[in-house]
């Protein structure tokens, strides 16, 4: 049966992508391996996930000036991750403790609650939790 194993997030540097999604959102690294582009030069190959999750990101370090201008954008400005969590109120006050930045307040709507935060690239995530 098909499924989606990995979306890839392209960032500026390995580390502290790395630490955001794995310290922060508490996600599981699941490797950290040197790895080498197409034309031989070398990378690593960096993926982490939520626990208990069978997608994974691939953490990408920007390559070239075309995707150092996708950092932050890749979908254009539109919230294109989204983080389902069981406790909102405890997962929302640990990130904000921890400097991410909410361009959104925490509202209630008939899904659930939800904010929009920004990731360690700049991309917009919802955060959402049952209401």
């Amino acid at each position: 049966m098909p499924f989606l194993q990995l979306i890839t997030i392209v960032v500026d540097e390995y580390d502290p992508a790395i630490s955001f999604f794995v310290e922060v959102l508490g996600f599981e690294l699941l490797e950290d391996s040197p790895s080498l582009t197409n034309d031989g030069r070398p990378k690593r190959w960096v993926v982490v996930r939520p626990p208990g999750a069978e997608t994974g990101i691939l953490l990408a370090k920007a390559d070239g000036d075309v995707q150092v201008a996708a950092i932050g954008n890749q979908v254009a400005g539109r919230v294109g991750f989204f983080l389902r969590v069981d406790d909102f109120d405890a997962t929302y006050q640990k990130m904000v403790a921890a400097g991410v930045e909410f361009v959104t307040q925490p509202r209630t709507e008939d899904y659930g609650r939800i904010a929009v935060f920004l990731d360690i690239a700049g991309n917009r995530w919802d955060l959402l939790g049952p209401a």
